[in-house]
């Protein structure tokens, strides 16, 4: 099982290095992609617990 994980830690690094490498454009999209997903998620948290309170 904790071989499983290695190879697939592995395999997960070598991708993003790869589209890095090949697609540093595509790889910032992303990336922002990412990030505005956290911080609406962060966001929807946040009014959540304000709805709590209230």
């Amino acid at each position: 099982m904790v071989q499983t994980k290695k190879v697939a830690l592995y395999v997960i690094i070598v991708f993003v290095l790869y589209t890095i490498i090949t697609s540093p454009e595509r790889a910032a999209e992303l990336v922002g992609v990412g990030f505005e997903g956290i911080s609406s998620a962060a966001q929807g948290v946040g009014e959540f617990m304000t709805q709590l309170v209230n």
